[in-house]
């Protein structure tokens, strides 16, 4: 098991898991001192608000204060924090992962392959569901997995292939951008097989996470100008072997905060701007995305395995729309 630098302190310690059978299944999931990092408050508790779907994914705040999220394969979902209710918000989803919210209040959807619509659907506010974006060049997408939005409108989302037995049409698992007009342009394929997206805060970067077929796993950086157009690829951090990033945010002070590992090192690892490997917060199910939430911005939503959880943050999460 690797070893992790505890935040704060000068070497690095291993982590001790104690995470037991009992633990796994309760409702509240409690966290010891030793494991928990500076990110979240010392009574912090991990707490499982929904274990009922088949595959979650794509955790987003809405313009109503509830969080959406992907039960892929089947439907869209939202839980209530008032109520601590989970209903369904969108079904059948077509294969939604990644959501994001337009500063109009519309969600926007990443639909991808085995059944899926392979586009990026946007649900206007009288429900009407209609593509944003379904081709390259009259190419069918190969299974669009996430995305992200800056404070011009524009949405930049990744199109990998990791599963789905439809025909790939497009050899490149690329990055595009559709900006407020409907222009659609691939802004890059560098990138071998991408994932989760983010900006950072001042908008002067595009944050990758890229799964190679061969093995690698990195974190990567694109300096992103103005007009929309990426500038040449920084490597941030490579993990070492297992599981890399799978969906990111980024708090205000720049702080990437991202869903990755299996197993004992499955779970929520914390970057500074500059990649290096700053904090870690386990949890019981491999995690997928998550999100900043509330009225302050402080509550973490992490979707992993088949359930929803949550827990508060000591970071501050950027707005849920940009401005």
């Amino acid at each position: 098991m690797a070893a992790w630098p505890r935040v704060g302190c000068k070497r690095s310690t291993p982590m001790r898991y104690l995470w037991t059978l009992a633990l796994a299944i309760s409702i509240t999931l409690p966290l010891s001192a030793a494991d928990l990092p500076t990110f979240t408050p010392p009574d912090a508790k991990l707490e499982k608000l929904w274990g009922e779907g088949i595959f979650t994914e794509g955790a987003c705040e809405g313009p109503d204060g509830l969080v959406y999220f992907s039960d892929i394969g089947t439907r869209i979902m939202k839980f209530d924090p008032k109520t601590g209710t989970t209903s369904v918000h969108r079904d059948p989803s077509r294969k939604s992962n990644g959501l994001k919210f337009d500063a109009q209040g519309r969600l926007l959807a990443c639909e991808g392959a085995s059944g899926g619509n392979r586009r990026v659907s946007i649900t206007e506010k009288d429900g009407t569901i209609r593509a944003l974006a379904d081709n390259w060049t009259g190419k069918k997408f190969n299974a669009p997995n996430d995305l992200t939005l800056d404070a011009k409108g524009r949405v930049y989302f990744t199109d990998p292939r990791y599963q789905g037995k439809e025909p790939r049409e497009i050899e490149t698992e690329s990055i595009y951008r559709i900006d407020p007009d409907g222009t659609l342009t691939q802004i890059t394929t560098d990138v071998s097989r991408p994932n989760g997206i983010v900006i950072s805060p001042d908008g002067t970067k595009l944050l990758v996470a890229d799964n190679k077929p061969d093995g690698q796993r990195q974190l990567v950086s694109f300096p992103l100008a103005a007009d929309g157009s990426l500038g040449a690829k920084t490597l941030l951090y490579n993990f070492e072997k297992g599981r890399g990033i799978d969906g990111m945010t980024v708090a205000v002070d720049g702080t990437v905060v991202a869903t990755a590992g299996t197993k004992d090192l499955a779970g929520i690892w914390y970057f500074s701007p500059k990649g290096e490997k700053i904090g870690f917060l386990p949890t019981p199910e491999d995690p997928t995305n998550l999100c900043f939430a509330g009225p302050d911005h402080k509550t973490m939503y992490v979707t992993a395995g088949k359930s929803l959880y949550r827990i508060p943050s000591t970071l501050t999460g950027m707005p849920t729309v940009r401005k």
